[in-house]
């Protein structure tokens, strides 16, 4: 599964676009350096019923921003994607490819 498959999925669950999510784990701190990716996994297990996979995926936007490594790009891996930067604005906004 894509990194975006898994930011579209998450939308499909909760009904809100992951930058929507992103901006909530701000607002309750939860983008400062020191806090572990279990509070935020908790979070949104209790909050929105998220598995750790996908959970996981929002920890990696929320720290890192819409931008993966490179290494995933066009590659055959399990979580390759076009580009090297996710759409965060939900699946009816996202331009095509």
């Amino acid at each position: 599964m894509s990194f975006q498959a898994y930011l579209d999925a998450i939308e499909d669950k909760t009904g809100k676009t992951p930058r929507v999510l992103v901006e909530e784990a701000r607002k309750r701190g939860y983008d400062a350096a020191d806090v572990k990716a279990g509070v935020i996994v908790g979070w949104l297990k209790d909050e929105y019923g998220l598995g750790r996979g996908h959970a996981m995926a929002l920890v990696h936007v929320v720290r890192n921003g819409p931008t993966i490594s490179a290494k995933h790009v066009g590659s055959t891996g399990s979580h390759r994607d076009d580009r090297d930067t996710l759409w965060l604005d939900g699946r009816a906004t996202r331009p095509s490819a």
